[in-house]
């Protein structure tokens, strides 16, 4: 069966894929660089750092100012005044991007499952789901330190294709990085990227993907117009 044309599931990226999520970053990061002297990055630089979970974050951010053996002796203290800034003021500044609601809501009349892995903690991701009105779309959600290996590993996506009873075939991952990509591939899923996200800088036609979808409600019209091949879509 051709791709697409199967699909009962959907794995959703969360930072830069639903939810610009970039100023809740900003203020952390810096309210943690103040307590070290250090001055305040801008939005820019700490984007290009968001998307491989809190550890990596924490050691580019470091890497700014300090050489590596400063940072192995900085990292614990610093990621420990990050989470604890981040904590304090998670979703207080994040936005909810352009059709994502439309897009859960349509995603789920198709009847599709819906399941958001990301790397972020899941200390995190629980409290930020529920506060911007999104824990009811996902009946499965996987933060970076859920299991024991985060995207760009195909892990948490085959756990989650374990988790409905479906083939990887039958799941497709939706997200904004290389790093979604690269894990639906190594898992066998299809995966469609938005344009809009972080991708660590780099730009979104880079990526190998099986298609390029403007936002989630594009996304869902495209998978029910290969679904429903009579369905015109501009796709």
């Amino acid at each position: 069966m051709p791709k697409f044309q199967n699909i009962q599931a959907a794995i959703i990226d969360l930072d830069g894929t639903m939810l610009n999520t970039a100023p809740d970053f900003l203020v952390a990061i810096n309210r943690m660089r103040a307590e070290f002297l250090l001055s305040p990055l801008d939005l820019t630089t700490i984007t290009h750092f968001v998307g491989k979970g809190s550890e990596n974050l924490i050691q580019r951010v470091l890497a700014t100012d300090f050489n590596e053996a400063e940072v192995k002796q900085h990292f614990a203290q610093a990621l420990a005044s990050y989470q604890k800034h981040y904590l304090a003021i998670n979703g207080n500044y994040s936005t909810l991007y352009p059709e994502v609601l439309e897009g859960l809501q349509a995603l789920k009349a198709q009847g599709l499952r819906l399941a958001c892995v990301t790397n972020k903690p899941i200390a995190f991701t629980t409290p930020l789901l529920a506060k911007m009105g999104l824990s009811d779309f996902f009946s499965v959600v996987y933060g970076g330190d859920s299991l024991p290996r985060k995207k760009p590993d195909p892990l948490p996506l085959l756990q989650v294709c374990l988790d409905f009873h479906l083939a990887p075939a039958q799941v497709v991952a939706i997200g904004d990085s290389s790093n979604d990509a690269q894990a639906a591939r190594a898992a066998g899923c299809p995966v469609l990227i938005v344009p809009y996200g972080y991708n660590h800088g780099e730009a979104v036609q880079t990526i190998e993907s099986d298609g390029i979808v403007e936002t989630l409600l594009s996304a869902a019209q495209f998978l029910l117009s290969r679904k429903n091949p009579i369905i015109s879509s501009s796709f």
